[in-house]
């Protein structure tokens, strides 16, 4: 890595779970492998664009540039706004929990969430990660993924593919997700939360890559095939409106 790789690398160390709140100067020394010098000049660097702050005794940690840039996102991403609409009206429909998220290297990262009722509630939060092997918000994304890209992470994650009950060799797993693909949705009963059924349709960006997913979260582990293609219909259309809407942007 250039010295800028090593310098943006630097934020990954906050992001290696939700105890990692702040880290020492020589908490960081120690995981980099940094000469003093090097890692005092980054920290600086960080620290000034306010993407670190530092507080004494406590250490560094993620700075308020970032919480600027959040409220940014939410507030101006086109993704986000044009979903927010439908995703309320979803989630007061069907009493569910609507999930909007996007694809992050090999994860998903939900982006924005919206509840219709106090029954169902969510634990994968805006800015959380989750793997693409599990839920149907995830999975609706992986089914997309160009072939090469698919490939790559099944190569990376066989086992997991084995374990997440889609098949032990690649031809079986790509036959799994034509499946997918031919429906044109997913649905998932109990996948990520015990006692729940997630619903999700693809949005792809202007160029027709996917970009993410658009989900339902119910209550019902159960739900009947007829009601379940219902709710499917309503997800496919609204994410299909979304797609439409980052081909005009």
């Amino acid at each position: 890595m250039n010295s800028l790789e090593k310098m943006i690398g630097l934020l990954d160390l906050f992001d290696a779970g939700e105890d990692t709140v702040a880290l020492t100067f020589e908490e960081l020394c120690d995981n980099l492998g940094y000469t003093r010098s090097t890692l005092y000049r980054y920290l600086k660097i960080l620290t000034d664009a306010g993407l670190l702050t530092s507080l004494p005794g406590v250490g560094y940690m993620l700075g308020p540039r970032i919480v600027e840039l959040d409220y940014k996102i939410r507030t101006g991403d086109v993704l986000i706004r044009a979903a927010r609409p439908m995703m309320e009206e979803l989630a007061a429909r069907f009493k569910a929990v609507a999930l909007l998220c996007r694809r992050y290297k090999f994860e998903v990262l939900c982006v924005h969430q919206e509840a219709g009722t106090d029954a169902v509630r969510s634990n994968y939060d805006r800015g959380r990660r989750r793997s693409l092997l599990h839920g149907a918000a995830s999975i609706a994304i992986l089914t997309y993924l160009p072939d090469h890209q698919f490939r790559k992470f099944y190569g990376l994650a066989q086992d997991e593919f084995q374990k997440a009950g889609f098949g032990g060799s690649l031809p079986e797993v790509k036959a799994k997700f034509r499946q997918h693909r031919e429906r044109g949705w997913v649905s998932t009963s109990g996948d990520v939360t015990p006692g729940v059924t997630g619903v999700a349709a693809p949005v792809f960006d202007g160029r027709s890559e996917i970009i993410g997913s658009l989900s339902l979260t119910l209550r019902d582990a159960q739900i009947q095939a007829k009601t379940l293609d219902n709710i499917a219909e309503q997800v496919v259309f609204c994410a299909g409106v979304l797609s439409k809407t980052l081909a005009r942007n």
